[in-house]
């Protein structure tokens, strides 16, 4: 029974639509505040809704409004991502995707500042925050999202070339159409985003966690039970000082997972020695949470 709690509690659907609304509204803050006066282009299916929204008064004559390009560029990769990776997650993406349209409209376009290296900056924070948040809680913003999570299913390979590519296509086209002073600016705002991104999306970086303890049962068996991580045993290891034998446990955690590592060892066995090492790269099998 209590394990049926905590997995309902960590897949807990209410919390997804708050974060979902979250994220929305600090995409639709980043757009309307920053991105849309500085003339600064975001990166993904975001920029490229903002292409469109800027040529569509030459091509149909009046502006489309970018909350409704945006949702149309995701209805095909709805679908992709439907067939491909799961209905749970094209839910809650088509979720997120709709909040994000609606409060993009709602939200009313504000000058805060007109100098494009304000609003790349503070845009492009705005934006990372809000994407590290939704994929540290599991969601999706759409997107290029769905395309690099298909071909990853489908190849096991990273496809961070892709958004390279198509970021390097959106800026390009910024340079076009505004000067190309602003695809520079835009390109430091897709890095801001980036790099504030991998500061609060913790769950990709991978951590080596090496633990020397006398009582490897309890804390093998206290890791197992908060965490679905594998764990090698080495026997017999001797201490220089006291040449007394200990055992040394390695396993990989992620650094999301960190503060359940420490609970298990506060449980387990307090008085063990812990060396972590940050930032380890992985070649092999490493379980990820199902999307």
């Amino acid at each position: 029974m209590r394990k049926k709690v905590e997995n309902w509690a960590h897949h807990d659907y209410t919390t997804k639509f708050s974060v979902a609304i979250v994220y929305a509204l600090l995409a639709s803050v980043a757009i309307n505040f920053f991105y849309q006066p500085g003339n600064i282009y975001s990166s993904g299916i975001t920029g490229l809704a903002q292409i469109l929204t800027t040529l569509s008064k030459k091509i149909v004559g009046f502006n489309v409004p970018i909350s409704t390009t945006l949702y149309l560029l995701n209805i095909p990769l709805f679908v992709l991502s439907w067939l491909k990776i799961g209905r749970k997650f094209t839910v809650f993406t088509v979720i997120t995707v709709t909040l994000t349209s609606f409060f993009i409209h709602i939200v009313p376009e504000t000058v805060l500042s007109t100098d494009p290296i304000i609003c790349a900056i503070f845009g492009g924070a705005v934006m990372g925050v809000g994407i590290g948040f939704a994929l540290k809680n599991g969601l999706s913003s759409g997107g290029l999202d769905i395309l690099s999570i298909t071909i990853r299913k489908k190849t096991g390979r990273s496809v961070g070339s892709i958004s390279i590519y198509f970021n390097a296509l959106i800026v390009f086209v910024a340079g076009v159409l505004f000067g190309w002073q602003y695809m520079f600016y835009s390109t430091l705002s897709i890095f801001v985003s980036g790099k504030v991104t991998d500061a609060v999306f913790t769950k990709q970086k991978k951590m080596q966690v090496m633990i020397v303890t006398k009582h490897p049962e309890k804390v093998v068996s206290e890791i197992q039970k908060k965490l679905r991580r594998g764990i090698t045993i080495i026997n017999e290891a001797e201490g220089a000082y006291k040449h007394d034998k200990q055992t040394v446990l390695l396993t990989i955690v992620t650094r999301f997972e960190l503060p359940q590592l420490e609970v298990a060892m506060r449980c387990s066995d307090p008085h063990a020695f812990v060396s972590i090492a940050d930032n380890v790269q992985i070649l092999g099998r490493f379980y990820e949470e199902d999307l």
